[in-house]
């Protein structure tokens, strides 16, 4: 069993940072993949971004490459999400996910976090 607990998340204006954190508890945390996703009013949960725990190899949605950086600290059993350059866009409630690997697909994951607020204004 694997508990995930996100934080971190706030309003902030367009063009701010903010950076999220998903701290795990349980067992096996390096078996797993580690995932961020979205989901904003009306509109289907979406991927954000994945790393392997294990090889820190990393992947992006391209509505995000090159603003969003998903990092790890296994010392920590820790996750982290750094939004830079945030546009209205992006406001959603961010949830973090384990998985036996880091995959794109929400449905592959087997543990979710409670979600967090984003909130960018314009």
């Amino acid at each position: 069993q694997v508990q995930l607990v996100e934080s971190g998340g706030g309003l902030v204006q367009a063009g701010g940072s903010l950076r999220l954190s998903c701290a795990a508890s349980g067992r096996a945390f390096n078996r797993y993949g580690r995932g961020w996703f979205r989901q904003a009013p009306g509109k289907e949960r979406e991927f954000v971004a994945t790393i392997s725990v294990s090889s820190g190899t990393t992947a992006y949605a391209d509505s995000v490459k090159g603003r969003f950086t998903i990092s790890r600290d296994n010392a920590k059993n820790t996750v982290y999400l750094q939004m830079n350059s945030l546009k209205p866009e992006d406001t959603a409630v961010y949830y973090c996910a384990a998985g036996a690997i880091p995959t794109t697909r929400g449905a592959n994951y087997d543990y979710w976090g409670q979600g967090t607020q984003v909130t960018v204004s314009s």
